[in-house]
């Protein structure tokens, strides 16, 4: 059973935090076939204490969307001391750090993947987060800067006598972004390594995939990322396999188009009609892949309001 500092999970599965996509009606959809953990977006300290609206927003929640992970991205220790007081007065279960992030613009302010080259510097900014809130804590690191220093081990260790309660590792290099191949090898020396729980992410597509990296690592979890992308269904069918060692079957287009509505319903009720049509527009996509509907994709993709994107999830399901 995974467990982080107090709490304790049934399901070894979480829904990782990604960029533009882990809002609150993303949630809400992955939770309703499985999902128990999942994380906010990723928030920057500084966005947070500029009081920045879309910052905020982000750290918006509701009845069941529990237990919650709040994720926060910075470098400097005043700033992120002041990101976790101001988190403190919301409702979450988690601070997670990320040391992860292999973006061009974040990693050039040292942030993110940035401070895996700066171990010492990750570990001092893990301790000041720890003493500043009663929450447990975790930070996703990945398994080095490039394959030349793969540090994941030493970076883990540092975490962990900074007081985290469980770390996250995404088995590729800042280098490799979201290219080649993943590193099991090293997910399994990290867990070797330290003696809280680890949660391994990279490649978590399928549930044959997720149950890789179970067997690959060891690991105590796996965090979900693009695997949920218009696929929430990936929580169940893992949670099946796992259990029952059989092929879990997949959703026929009914329960497909039907979740469809009742995401684009929390999206616009979320957002408002016209963002959140808007931010629906890619789900469309993920939610029809492999599907013969690539006229509808094009359509969807200018679709402007809310009944224009319903006529177009009915003319999928007529499809």
């Amino acid at each position: 059973m995974l467990s982080i500092g107090h709490i304790k999970f049934n399901s070894p599965l979480a829904l990782a935090p990604m960029a533009g996509i882990s809002d609150l009606p993303f949630r809400m959809i992955n939770r309703s076939f499985g999902c128990e953990l999942a994380f906010t977006e990723m928030i920057s300290a500084n966005s947070l204490v500029r009081k920045n609206a879309a910052a905020l927003k982000n750290l918006s929640t509701t009845v069941g969307d529990r237990p919650l992970g709040v994720q926060l991205l910075g470098a400097d220790t005043d700033v992120i001391r002041r990101a976790v007081d101001i988190v403190s007065g919301y409702a979450f279960d988690i601070i997670d750090f990320n040391a992860a992030c292999p973006v061009n613009k974040i990693v050039s302010k040292g942030e993110g993947a940035g401070l895996l080259l700066e171990p010492l510097r990750l570990q001092k900014i893990l301790k000041i987060i720890v003493e500043n809130t009663d929450r447990p804590v975790t930070v996703k690191i990945r398994s080095g800067w490039d394959e030349s220093s793969v540090n994941a081990s030493e970076t883990a260790l540092r975490a962990q006598d900074a007081g985290v309660k469980a770390l996250i590792i995404h088995g590729r290099t800042r280098q490799q972004a979201y290219s080649g191949k993943v590193d099991y090898e090293a997910i399994r020396k990290v867990k070797e390594s330290v003696q809280i729980p680890v949660i391994a992410s990279g490649d978590a597509l399928s549930p044959e995939l997720i149950r890789k990296l179970f067997d690959e690592t060891g690991c105590d979890g796996v965090a979900v990322a693009r695997g949920a992308l218009g696929n929430p269904w990936l929580f169940r069918e893992t949670e099946e396999l796992l259990k029952k060692s059989s092929a879990p079957l997949r959703p026929n287009v009914h329960e497909i188009t039907q979740t469809m509505k009742k995401h684009l319903a929390l999206n616009i009720s979320f957002h408002g009609e016209e963002r959140g049509v808007l931010r629906f527009r890619k789900f469309f996509g993920w939610y029809t892949r492999g599907m013969p509907v690539k006229r509808l994709k094009t359509r969807a993709f200018h679709a402007a309001t809310g009944e224009d994107m319903r006529g177009l999830i009915e003319e999928v399901q007529a499809s």
